[in-house]
Protein backbone atom coordinates (compact mmCIF):
# COMPACT_ATOMS: atom_id res chain seq x y z
CA UNK A 1 0.00 0.00 0.00
CA UNK A 2 1.39 3.76 -0.91
CA UNK A 3 2.12 5.18 2.47
CA UNK A 4 0.14 8.57 2.55
CA UNK A 5 3.13 10.18 4.72
CA UNK A 6 5.89 9.35 2.01
CA UNK A 7 4.25 11.47 -0.81
CA UNK A 8 3.52 14.23 1.72
CA UNK A 9 6.89 14.31 2.78
CA UNK A 10 8.31 14.37 -0.68
CA UNK A 11 5.89 16.96 -1.71
CA UNK A 12 6.35 19.35 1.13
CA UNK A 13 10.56 18.88 0.24
CA UNK A 14 9.93 19.95 -3.36
CA UNK A 15 7.56 23.14 -2.46
CA UNK A 16 9.86 24.26 0.64
CA UNK A 17 11.40 26.80 -1.83
CA UNK A 18 8.07 27.71 -3.46
CA UNK A 19 5.09 30.27 -2.50
CA UNK A 20 3.01 27.09 -3.38
CA UNK A 21 1.93 24.80 -0.20
CA UNK A 22 0.40 21.51 -0.28
CA UNK A 23 -3.63 21.36 0.53
CA UNK A 24 -3.95 17.65 0.28
CA UNK A 25 -2.90 14.26 -0.73
CA UNK A 26 -5.62 11.47 -1.50
CA UNK A 27 -4.56 7.92 -1.86
CA UNK A 28 -7.78 6.00 -3.16
CA UNK A 29 -8.41 1.95 -4.22
CA UNK A 30 -6.25 1.02 -6.89
CA UNK A 31 -3.13 3.07 -5.35
CA UNK A 32 -5.09 6.13 -6.96
CA UNK A 33 -2.33 9.34 -5.43
CA UNK A 34 -4.03 12.29 -5.53
CA UNK A 35 -2.42 16.12 -5.18
CA UNK A 36 -3.79 19.18 -4.53
CA UNK A 37 -1.38 21.98 -4.23
CA UNK A 38 -2.46 25.98 -4.04
CA UNK A 39 -0.48 28.92 -4.49
CA UNK A 40 -2.29 32.45 -3.43
CA UNK A 41 -1.29 33.59 -6.61
CA UNK A 42 -2.63 30.78 -8.36
CA UNK A 43 -0.79 27.74 -9.42
CA UNK A 44 0.79 27.28 -13.01
CA UNK A 45 0.61 24.12 -15.11
CA UNK A 46 4.32 24.00 -15.63
CA UNK A 47 4.67 23.51 -11.69
CA UNK A 48 2.24 20.91 -11.45
CA UNK A 49 3.86 19.12 -14.07
CA UNK A 50 7.45 19.89 -12.24
CA UNK A 51 6.03 18.23 -8.83
CA UNK A 52 4.53 15.32 -11.08
CA UNK A 53 7.63 14.50 -12.60
CA UNK A 54 9.53 14.81 -9.28
CA UNK A 55 7.78 12.46 -7.39
CA UNK A 56 7.42 9.64 -10.20
CA UNK A 57 11.61 9.97 -9.44
CA UNK A 58 11.21 9.22 -5.93
CA UNK A 59 9.32 6.29 -6.23
CA UNK A 60 9.77 2.87 -7.60
CA UNK A 61 7.23 1.74 -9.50
CA UNK A 62 8.90 -1.90 -10.09
CA UNK A 63 8.44 -2.27 -6.07
CA UNK A 64 4.64 -0.92 -5.96
CA UNK A 65 3.04 0.90 -8.66
CA UNK A 66 0.07 3.61 -8.77
CA UNK A 67 -1.60 6.55 -10.37
CA UNK A 68 -0.24 10.02 -9.86
CA UNK A 69 -2.52 12.90 -10.42
CA UNK A 70 -1.08 16.41 -9.70
CA UNK A 71 -3.70 19.26 -9.79
CA UNK A 72 -4.62 22.61 -8.41
CA UNK A 73 -6.96 23.70 -5.22
CA UNK A 74 -10.10 23.48 -7.35
CA UNK A 75 -12.02 27.19 -6.79
CA UNK A 76 -15.43 25.55 -5.68
CA UNK A 77 -13.89 22.61 -3.53
CA UNK A 78 -14.61 22.92 0.04
CA UNK A 79 -10.89 24.15 2.13
CA UNK A 80 -8.35 22.32 3.57
CA UNK A 81 -6.08 23.92 5.50
CA UNK A 82 -5.52 27.42 7.44
CA UNK A 83 -4.06 28.82 5.13
CA UNK A 84 -6.58 29.07 2.42
CA UNK A 85 -8.59 30.30 4.74
CA UNK A 86 -5.97 33.57 5.12
CA UNK A 87 -6.15 33.32 1.56
CA UNK A 88 -9.74 34.11 1.11
CA UNK A 89 -9.61 36.87 3.75
CA UNK A 90 -12.04 39.38 3.03
CA UNK A 91 -14.24 37.63 -0.19
CA UNK A 92 -17.39 36.40 0.31
CA UNK A 93 -17.53 32.43 1.47
CA UNK A 94 -20.27 30.05 2.19
CA UNK A 95 -20.27 28.04 5.27
CA UNK A 96 -21.86 24.74 6.05
CA UNK A 97 -21.99 23.98 9.84
CA UNK A 98 -22.52 20.68 10.98
CA UNK A 99 -25.50 21.66 12.33
CA UNK A 100 -26.99 21.93 9.26
CA UNK A 101 -26.79 25.77 8.64
CA UNK A 102 -26.12 27.61 5.37
CA UNK A 103 -24.07 31.28 5.45
CA UNK A 104 -22.79 33.18 3.23
CA UNK A 105 -21.09 36.41 4.29
CA UNK A 106 -17.06 37.86 4.38
CA UNK A 107 -14.13 35.73 5.64
CA UNK A 108 -13.31 38.89 8.05
CA UNK A 109 -10.28 36.92 9.57
CA UNK A 110 -9.09 33.55 10.46
CA UNK A 111 -6.29 31.73 13.06
CA UNK A 112 -5.61 28.49 14.23
CA UNK A 113 -8.50 28.43 16.36
CA UNK A 114 -11.34 29.19 14.07
CA UNK A 115 -12.29 31.86 11.67
CA UNK A 116 -14.56 35.38 11.64
CA UNK A 117 -17.52 35.62 8.96
CA UNK A 118 -19.08 38.75 8.89
CA UNK A 119 -22.88 38.29 7.73
CA UNK A 120 -25.95 40.48 6.25
CA UNK A 121 -29.05 40.60 8.79
CA UNK A 122 -32.16 42.24 7.91
CA UNK A 123 -33.93 43.31 11.51
CA UNK A 124 -36.91 45.78 12.71
CA UNK A 125 -35.70 48.11 14.96
CA UNK A 126 -38.06 49.07 17.45
CA UNK A 127 -40.60 51.14 16.82
CA UNK A 128 -39.41 51.13 13.12
CA UNK A 129 -41.60 50.71 9.81
CA UNK A 130 -39.36 49.04 7.88
CA UNK A 131 -36.57 46.83 8.24
CA UNK A 132 -32.73 47.80 8.24
CA UNK A 133 -29.90 45.55 7.17
CA UNK A 134 -27.56 45.45 9.41
CA UNK A 135 -23.83 43.36 10.09
CA UNK A 136 -22.99 40.65 12.35
CA UNK A 137 -19.80 38.91 13.61
CA UNK A 138 -20.00 35.12 14.06
CA UNK A 139 -17.17 33.37 15.17
CA UNK A 140 -16.92 29.25 14.18
CA UNK A 141 -13.93 26.96 15.37
CA UNK A 142 -13.26 24.37 12.81
CA UNK A 143 -14.86 21.99 14.47
CA UNK A 144 -18.32 23.52 13.95
CA UNK A 145 -17.96 23.53 10.22
CA UNK A 146 -18.70 20.61 7.45
CA UNK A 147 -17.49 22.82 4.98
CA UNK A 148 -16.42 26.29 3.97
CA UNK A 149 -16.04 27.23 -0.29
CA UNK A 150 -15.20 30.28 -1.77
CA UNK A 151 -18.44 32.07 -2.88
CA UNK A 152 -17.88 32.50 -6.95
CA UNK A 153 -20.36 35.32 -8.17
CA UNK A 154 -20.84 36.70 -11.31
CA UNK A 155 -22.36 39.90 -11.01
Amino acid sequence: MIEKAAFTYHVEEFLKESSSYLVDVIIAAGNKVTVEIDNDNGVHIEECVELSRYLESQFNRDEEDFELIVTSFGLTSPFKSLRQYKKYEGKEVEVLTKDGRKLSGILSSSDSEGFTLTVKRRVKPEGAKRKIEIEEDLRFVYEEIKQTKYLIQFK
